[in-house]
């Protein structure tokens, strides 16, 4: 077994950690299910890595994600932090009031009401009959947490909310914000026990899936979590996925700032890191429409591109050297941290890429989804890793594995030789994404049933769902190239400029953040450090040394 344990930090973290369970969990009905497409019955995909297997206390049977999810108390809408399954009952008196014998005043805030979704989801007799569009319809226009579409059962151990946060979240925008709450009020130990609860029934762990929305005061709290983790499981390499939702909004020196010294302090924990979130998806992307951006929406393709990428993870491993019809390359996390990180240069920095739906000529729409990325950058010493699900062939069939391989290589030949990457890592599965009934209504009216462009729109409506589109073939391409420079450079710059310097703007800042100069300079070597590596400058200086 090769198990991974996931970890959600925060709210986006949340919502795109909720679609990519729900992405797990239609795979895994569609694979039992006989009257399925066989391309999902033979998927060739072990689900016992992100799976685990219980019992509850009547002994039923239980198969829930290997999942820790962290977030604001209240966070959960009307699941219960039990998750739904196991339904423990809550003590009538909390720990606070055992060693009180006289009377105790509860007051408990009304419940939530479930939405039409989470109604049928549980069996729960409705006034008229529910119909898939009335859910669909429903979920774009009052989504507020992400529970309110998550189609997964959760262990008790995978839900916790930071309970006696008195903040409202609009001020839960700065690392000063967060920057005790994991050492607060036993937090870390809570935390920390949970997280061990996976690990320890774990045979052969292979790695942790970290996802933090690090754009506020939960960045601190994963920080901490993640110096805790990096002593308890010192050799568990560790996947960092820093989300952001769309905010177009000018920074403000706070939030340069706050960048500068999240990225610096995350980056040290994790064996590979890459930033998630871009400022506009709607612009790059001419088969989805996004519309307002909501994070129920952006937060889907997010977490499409997070399905495709970690997918050779849980590929059935082949008894010989030779890969199966269905899949091929199946790898882990360590094959991927090495390929990426070990190649000439140490860059823990990835860049991430994503085409949904995918074109027949696989890379020509590919859009990166890492901000502050240089376009078309020429580096030959870039290594890439690519993962091709469900790619569509002659009339509109899954294409073979061979077929391609074929197409991928006639696409990197017709690149220019100073845009090839000096090795490119490629793994293909013929199951496409299936597209469950909560995911939004976000494709165009180019994309048809499977996830094929049309040569004509389809129909009037500009926003084609799940009930439209039942599938789509998706293809990720991990990149460490010098093209994510720009992001290393501003948030050096950044530090230097509006933390470090005499006089500097934010020195006040950072000094009510717990940052002295000195541990400000060492991040700053540190970033410093990251820009040589992916130099030009540098790497044809130390040629001519040589």
């Amino acid at each position: 077994m090769r198990e991974i344990v996931t970890i959600q930090v925060g709210e986006f973290a949340n919502f795109v950690g909720s679609h990519f369970w729900n992405f797990q969990d239609e795979l895994l009905g569609l694979a039992s299910d006989p009257e399925s497409d066989p391309i999902f019955r033979n998927n060739d995909l072990n689900m016992d890595v992100l799976y685990r297997s219980g019992e509850t206390q009547q002994g039923v049977s239980t198969y829930t994600p290997r999942l820790l999810s962290i977030n604001f108390k209240g966070s959960l809408g009307s699941m219960s932090s039990h998750g739904t399954l196991y339904n423990e009952a809550s003590s009538s008196r909390s720990d606070s009031s055992k060693t009180w014998f006289g009377g105790v005043d509860t007051q408990r805030s009304e419940p939530r009401k479930r939405n039409l979704f989470q109604q049928t989801l549980y069996e729960e007799e409705a006034i008229a009959e529910i119909e898939d569009k009335d859910i669909v319809g429903c979920l774009d226009e009052t989504v507020e947490c992400w529970t309110d579409f998550s189609k997964s059962h959760y262990h008790p151990q995978s839900l916790y909310e930071l309970n006696g946060l008195w903040m409202d979240s609009q001020d839960f925008n700065n690392y000063g914000a967060g920057k005790d709450l994991f050492s607060e009020a036993s937090r870390g130990d809570e935390i920390s026990d949970k997280l061990r609860f996976f690990v320890e029934e774990c045979d052969h762990i292979q790695g942790i899936n970290f996802l933090v929305d690090d754009s506020g005061g939960f960045s601190p709290l994963a920080g901490d979590f993640l110096e805790t983790i990096a002593d308890d499981y010192t050799n568990v390499p560790l996947l960092l996925y820093s989300l952001r939702s769309q905010s177009p909004k000018k920074k403000t020196v706070s939030s340069k700032l706050h960048d500068a010294i999240s990225f610096s302090r995350l980056s040290s924990f994790c064996k590979l890191f890459t930033p998630i979130g871009v400022p506009f998806l709607s612009g790059s992307n001419k088969y989805l429409n996004l519309g307002d951006e909501r994070a129920y929406r952006t937060s889907a393709v997010y977490a499409a591109a997070l399905h495709s990428s970690t997918l050779p993870f849980r590929m059935q491993q082949q008894q010989s050297s030779s890969d199966s019809s269905e899949a091929s390359n199946a790898m882990d996390v360590n094959t991927l941290v090495q390929l990426l990180t070990s190649r000439g240069r140490q860059n823990i920095v990835a860049i991430l890429d994503s085409a949904m739906p995918l074109e027949k000529t696989l890379l020509t729409n590919l859009q990166t989804l890492t901000p502050e990325v240089i376009e078309d950058v020429e580096d030959n010493r870039s290594v890439e890793s690519m993962c091709v699900l469900g790619a569509l062939g002659s009339e509109e069939q899954e294409a073979t594995v061979s077929e391609v391989r074929n197409a991928v290589d006639a696409s990197y030949e017709e690149r220019d030789d100073n845009r090839r990457p000096l090795f490119c890592n490629l793994s293909v599965s013929r199951c496409p994404l299936p597209v469950p009934l909560p995911f939004p209504s976000i494709f165009g009216n180019l994309v048809g049933r499977k996830g094929e462009i049309l040569s004509s729109p389809v129909s009037d409506s500009m926003y084609r769902g799940s009930l439209d589109v039942h599938s789509v073939p998706v293809a990720t391409r991990w990149r460490s190239s010098s093209a994510v420079l720009p992001f290393l450079e501003s948030r050096m710059v950044n530090l230097e400029k509006l933390g470090i310097q005499w006089g500097a703007m934010g020195s006040d800042v950072v000094r009510s953040w717990g940052f002295g100069r000195e541990e400000l300079q060492e991040m700053r070597e540190g970033l410093s450090k990251m820009v040589s590596e992916l130099s030009p400058h540098q790497f044809s200086e130390s040629e001519d040394s040589d």
